[in-house]
């Protein structure tokens, strides 16, 4: 795959404009400095997965109450560096008198009950009843959900006992969870970098060990980036099979579309528990019971977007990491990987920012980002809020402006051009035929390791990456693949067929086993 001689002289163009301005803002931006190291987990509990966890208190062997004392622990000894918690729950269990009173055995709570007594975290952007829902707006400050979202009730119904709510970005839309209202959250593996957006409070809690299960929801990347800059399992589901009801901002234009929610995680082994409890319902769907054999699936791989004008390259640690990826599949499984490219990839902005513009099938355009960060009051008004933020009076964050700015100079009316059209087109027709009901993809997860704090204004298209494959509404698994000469998680996105999700679950307990799955922040 070749550009064209304008394409890369926009893409040199581009690349130019951003490094002077970051260059700037990297000698006006004060430097915190901050080297802090998070405490080495020394509980046992802690290293010890969900499924495992909710096996062991079934058998009695330890007490929920002493499961839920040690996150509760470890959440005070880690959220004052990370910031990922912004309210906890702490509420006293029943689930040890249950036990007690059972009286159809470990069998029968496991199959009614196979959370029993499991901690887990919840975004702010679901409902759990009791606790704030403001999705980071100062104008919502107060606002406390009455009700539990959809998957929310589905894990209590499982048994899964709520610590309390993540912090995430302002609306949900941006790479940095980094709003007014709860301030900055932080990487555990290095303080002074992102742990990603929107579902970045939960990536940061989980690998920190303050969680053992998570839920996040993922638009265009807000459950995969998270989980690849914190080195933890997530995944993405085939759209419309996990409800996102009671999630907020609501869907609304063609969102239901691109929209998963999804379980994020320390331990593979509890992607897919976690995943028939929250689609309910729709678990039949994804056939989740049926086995997978890795040797009889068709593996592909792509290293990169083949050169978008506005996206990063691929640092040359993530190719190699995949590389190894592949290596290893073709030598302990006997599979070919099948290199392969799509030259449509190097438009997945372009195609992720037309298709989330759609009016739904009645005609009518998504809610207006401006009045989602108005809410409960009147739409914002982007240029006198970055005005405001000029003088440091602003309550939205610069990230927010610069989202409210752009939707402003776009006109909402304007269909997407039929090039952009024929490329998506394309590009879903290809992908589809490519995968059917036995593919697997491998593709980065991002450009880069976690970025700095901030750092993300100067690349803010990056997420193309995962983006594009919300638009092509394909289930995928973030796997971690152990960490960088800097410290820092790598890791891949294993891409499958629409219902499929079941491959690359399993795919990514394979690979835990080979790589070594998430590594603690605090022995690093």
């Amino acid at each position: 795959m070749t550009l064209s001689l304008l394409e890369r002289v926009q893409a040199w163009l581009f690349r130019a404009v951003m490094a002077v301005l970051f260059g700037l803002f990297r000698v006006l931006s004060p430097r915190t400095g901050d080297s802090r190291k998070l405490p080495p987990v020394d509980q046992p509990l802690l290293t010890v997965s969900a499924t495992q966890l909710a096996r062991r208190i079934r058998r009695g062997e330890v007490t929920s109450v002493e499961v839920v004392q040690a996150y509760i622990d470890r959440i005070q000894q880690v959220n004052p560096l990370i910031n990922a918690l912004v309210k906890d729950r702490q509420e006293a269990s029943q689930v040890d008198k249950l036990i007690e009173e059972e009286s159809g055995g470990e069998e029968a709570l496991a199959d009614r009950l196979p959370l029993l007594g499991v901690p887990v975290s919840i975004k702010e952007a679901f409902a759990l009843q009791g606790m704030p829902q403001t999705v980071g707006i100062v104008s919502r400050r107060g606002t406390v959900a009455t009700v539990d979202a959809a998957a929310v009730a589905l894990l209590k119904r499982a048994g899964a006992i709520p610590l309390g709510v993540t912090n995430i970005s302002e609306v949900c839309m941006w790479g940095e969870s980094h709003n007014r209202l709860y301030g900055i959250t932080r990487n555990p593996y290095d303080l002074e970098r992102i742990p990603g957006g929107s579902s970045g409070g939960e990536g940061s809690l989980l690998a920190a060990a303050g969680s053992v299960v998570g839920i996040g929801s993922d638009i265009g990347g807000s459950i995969r980036m998270p989980c690849f800059f914190n080195g933890i399992f997530g995944h993405k589901t085939t759209p419309g099979v996990v409800s996102s009801d009671n999630h907020f901002p609501p869907s609304s234009g063609r969102y239901e579309e691109y929209l998963s929610v999804g379980p994020m995680c320390r331990y593979a082994e509890d992607l897919l528990p976690m995943l028939r409890v929250m689609a309910g319902p729709n678990a039949h769907r994804l056939s989740l019971s049926e086995k997978v054999d890795l040797k009889k699936l068709r593996f592909f791989t792509i290293s990169h977007d083949g050169g978008s004008v506005l996206t990063s390259p691929v640092d040359r640690q993530l190719l190699q990491v995949q590389r190894q990826v592949v290596e290893h599949l073709e030598t302990h499984l006997g599979v070919q990987v099948q290199q392969v490219s799509f030259s449509e990839l190097r438009y997945s902005f372009q195609i992720w920012d037309a298709y989330m513009a759609l009016p739904d099938d009645q005609g009518a355009p998504p809610q207006a980002f401006c009045e989602v960060l108005g809410t409960p009051g009147h739409p914002v008004w982007p240029v006198w809020e970055l005005m405001k933020w000029m003088m440091g009076r602003s309550d939205h964050t610069m990230a927010a402006i610069a989202l409210a700015l752009m939707e402003k100079t776009r006109s909402s009316t304007a269909p997407p051009s039929s090039s952009l059209l024929r490329h998506k087109e394309k590009l879903q027709r290809e992908v589809d035929e490519l995968l059917g009901a036995d593919g697997i993809l491998l593709y980065p997860s991002h450009p880069n390791v976690a970025p700095r704090h901030h750092h993300p204004l100067f690349r803010p298209f990056d997420f193309a990456y995962t983006g594009i494959i919300n638009i092509l509404g394909l289930p995928v698994t973030q796997c971690p693949l152990g960490l960088s000469s800097e410290g820092l998680p790598m890791g891949v996105q294993l891409i499958a067929g629409k219902l499929q999700d079941r491959l690359p679950l399993a795919l990514a307990l394979h690979l835990e086993r080979v790589f070594g799955g998430w590594r603690d922040p605090g022995a690093q």
